[in-house]
């Protein structure tokens, strides 16, 4: 099958690789008909290369119909149309119990002390192959994979994978009383989607980004919108009775704007060979710091952050002095897919306020996967949402 894998920092490839089959009876086979291109691929496309090899399939957010299972799913049959969340999870440990399917007990990658496997995403995270390719095995298959109706066209539901639940725990982990105002810093998929949920919950939604298209894209779903600056604080304060918002998501991660240091620790562990560079990430990764800054800042006293852009530092220096005068709680994880599901799926059978069928700025055949990576790499041909069609 054909399929995107990594060749290196800022190398992507369209091949040839072996089809995937069941290995495990709780494994499933899905022909993929469509797959995201996600902001958090474009960490492996910079910065985590030294937790990857080449060859690595990408890729997790998909939705496709199934083509085989094993002996242990049920529920699933041959045909049914899938969509596959981005993590792996068993449905039925402790932490699945919870909620916590990010922790799932049965797949957490203990070799590298982190929380359940994830597709298409690195050696700390199971180096499991991704859905940028023609098929996709699914481990815990009897668990994992939503069934959605048939008719409308993928874009309706292939954000269920990740999209729609990171933005949805965003929101709640945002805990915005209901006369509430937040703040969403960066406007990618993510920051995007949050302010769209928000929005239907009937808050008060402040989208901040660089990219003009992207705080444009923004103004047409009513959101009031400010251009990143070192002035920011100042003018998110005037917006908000000089007090600040109630809740403020960090939807940009380890590659903020506007920090300078971040950068050239991030640039210059990029010079190391990867033996050196593995061990160093992980106990002396520096993130790019300046939107979770820029949160601690910006938001109320007694406030809440919600973290749902990707940190992966290990040193990173926090202003604790100011987070513990300021009375923050800051809530933070990969989204747990199947706790959210429930809650979104009426949203996408029904009508469509969120709007999802119209996220995607660009529907792709995969063979323009490695272009369309460096595109979005650059915020460039108002590139927002990637969906790939094999």
């Amino acid at each position: 099958m054909k399929a995107l894998t990594w060749h290196g920092k800022r190398s992507i490839g369209f091949d040839d690789v072996p089809d995937p089959r069941i290995e495990e009876p709780t494994d499933a086979i899905v022909k993929v008909t469509s797959s995201g291109i996600c902001g958090s691929d474009l960490h492996l496309y910079e910065v985590m290369g030294p937790f990857l090899e080449p060859g690595d399939i990408l890729g997790h957010g998909v939705i496709g119909v199934v083509e085989e299972t094993g002996s242990e799913v049920g529920g699933l049959k041959t045909g049914d149309r899938v969509v596959v969340p981005f993590q792996i999870a068993c449905g039925t440990c402790f932490m699945c119990g919870q909620g916590l399917q990010t922790q799932c007990e049965t797949t957490q990658v203990r070799e590298h002390g982190m929380g359940a496997a994830l597709f298409g995403y690195t050696k700390l995270y199971g180096q499991v192959p991704g859905g940028q390719a023609e098929y996709l095995r699914v481990p815990q298959a009897q668990y994992g994979p939503i069934k959605v109706p048939e008719g409308p066209a993928d874009d309706r539901f292939v954000y269920l994978s990740d999209v729609l639940p990171t933005a949805w725990q965003a929101v709640e982990y945002a805990g915005l009383p209901a006369d509430g105002t937040l703040v969403v810093l960066g406007l990618g998929p993510i920051g995007d989607m949050a302010c769209r949920i928000a929005q239907h919950r009937g808050h008060r939604v402040i989208g901040v980004d660089l990219v003009p298209e992207r705080l444009e894209r923004a103004q047409r779903h009513g959101v009031e919108t400010l251009q990143y600056s070192g002035k920011l604080g100042d003018q998110v304060r005037d917006l908000t009775d000089g007090r600040g918002p109630d809740s403020v998501i960090d939807a940009v991660g380890m590659e903020a704007h506007g920090s300078p240091v971040g950068k050239f620790a991030q640039q210059a562990a990029g010079l190391l060979p990867d033996a050196i560079q593995r061990p160093f990430m992980q106990k002396a990764g520096i993130d790019r710091m300046a939107a979770l800054l820029s949160a601690i800042d910006i938001v109320r006293r007694g406030g809440t952050i919600s973290l749902s852009g990707v940190y992966g530092g290990m040193a990173d220096p926090m202003p604790m002095l100011q987070i513990f005068d300021k009375q923050l709680q800051l809530r933070m994880g990969q989204a747990n897919v199947r706790r959210w599901t429930s809650q979104i799926l009426p949203l996408l059978t029904d009508d469509d306020p969120l709007d999802v069928d119209t996220f995607a700025t660009h529907h792709l055949p995969l063979s323009d996967g490695p272009a369309a990576y460096q595109s979005f790499q650059h915020k460039s041909d108002g590139m927002v949402k990637v969906l790939l069609n094999p």
